[in-house]
């Protein structure tokens, strides 16, 4: 995980509405794992922006993150599910809502 001011983790722990649907659809859970992954994410204001400032995690991490938020199991109820990298619609609407979005990481970073 990168070392910057914002942290896409703690403000999904902490919101309700991330919460409710992770805990109440395992598809939900599963996209939010997928978007996780392969994936960078950008806090909406405009240090981050000016820094570049990015948030990344590895799919391992990506996997715990969701569990702790589903509050059962571990990295693997998750881990390598397919289709890590993807960001449907409501996943991105969601996070976007709580001021981040996906920034692909170049074809030459992965």
């Amino acid at each position: 995980m990168n070392p910057v001011d914002y942290s896409l983790e703690d403000e999904l722990k902490n919101s309700t509405t991330i919460c409710v649907k992770a805990l109440s659809d395992k598809q939900y859970a599963a996209d939010l794992y997928r978007a996780l992954c392969n994936m960078q994410w950008r806090k909406r204001e405009v240090m981050p922006l000016l820094r570049n400032e990015l948030w990344s995690c590895s799919w391992r991490y990506a996997g715990g993150i969701v569990a702790d938020i589903c509050q059962e199991g571990d990295y693997m109820d998750f881990y390598c599910i397919g289709g890590e990298g993807t960001v449907n619609s409501e996943i991105e609407k969601d996070l976007l809502e709580l001021g981040w979005e996906p920034v692909e990481w170049p074809d030459d970073d992965l």
